[in-house]
């Protein structure tokens, strides 16, 4: 019953909530279950990217070190997702605030999944495309500028 508890929570996942229930079960079933304790780092700012970590328990401080607030991320939170994507660097240093269970969602898993459930990979595309369009429309009605499509 646990893993379907975790499919679950992992399909409210607006990224996740494109993949089928058998992708998601494969996340669930492979992915690495972490168990922290206060104070634990998940990972530093600058650190190459290659998991998203889906948060099942307590919570993580995301400090981007500027002095600023760190943004808090609870249960059911996935930090982290473009490194399930893309190769990237951290741009926050991400630590446990208390007690915290976490699944390590490495992005070869991620990739396995989108080969293995190539339906699921075609949503995949088309939210990324809608969520890149956004972006796009965004920055050039903030910059007041047009970005032509070639």
């Amino acid at each position: 019953m646990a893993l379907d508890d975790d499919v679950r929570r992992l399909a409210r996942i607006p990224l996740l909530a494109e993949l089928e229930l058998e992708a998601l079960r494969l996340i669930a079933f492979s992915a690495e279950a972490r168990i922290l304790r206060s104070g634990d780092v998940v990972f530093r700012t600058g650190d190459a990217a290659d998991a998203g970590y889906f948060v099942m328990t307590g919570s993580i401080a995301l400090a981007t070190g500027d002095g600023g607030a760190a943004q808090v991320a609870g249960p059911d939170a996935l930090i982290g997702e473009l490194a399930l994507i893309a190769s990237s660097r951290r741009p926050v240093t991400a630590t446990a605030r208390e007690p915290t269970t976490v699944l390590k969602i490495s992005r070869a898993l991620f990739h396995r999944v989108l080969t293995e459930f190539p339906a699921s990979a075609a949503r995949m595309r088309d939210l990324l495309a809608k969520r890149l369009a956004t972006f796009v429309g965004e920055l050039q009605r903030t910059r007041g500028f047009s970005v032509e499509a070639s």
